[in-house]
C-alpha cells in the first residue's frame, strides 16, 4: 500500500506538470471549427483510449472549447429578432 500511494503523488505530480506547462491552444476562429475539434476530443474521451497524461488536457481543452461555443450562440441569439403575431419586433428569447 505504500508503493501504491507513492505512485499516485507521483502522478499527482506528474499531471500537475503536464497541466501546467502546456501552452493553452489557440481557439478556433469559427464556431464549426469548434464543434469539430470538440467533437473529435469528446469521441476520444468516451472511448477509454486517452492515456491518463493526456486525459486532463483533453477534458480542459474540451472545457474551453465548450464555453468558446456557447459564447459565440449568445452572442448570436443577442443579434436575432422574432417578429411576432402583431408584427412587432422583439428580441428572440430562445422560445419562439
Amino acid at each position: 500500500m505504500p508503493g501504491e500511494l507513492q505512485g499516485y503523488d507521483r502522478l499527482h505530480t506528474m499531471t500537475r506538470v503536464i497541466a501546467s506547462d502546456a501552452a493553452p491552444a489557440a481557439l478556433p476562429s469559427t464556431y464549426e471549427a469548434a464543434v469539430q475539434e470538440l467533437e473529435a476530443l469528446l469521441a476520444r474521451l468516451e472511448s477509454g483510449q486517452l492515456p491518463l497524461e493526456e486525459l486532463l488536457s483533453a477534458y480542459q481543452r474540451a472545457a474551453q472549447l465548450l464555453a468558446f461555443c456557447r459564447q459565440r450562440l449568445q452572442a448570436v441569439e443577442q443579434q436575432i429578432r422574432v417578429i411576432d403575431a402583431d408584427g412587432a419586433e422583439r428580441a428572440w428569447d430562445g422560445d419562439a
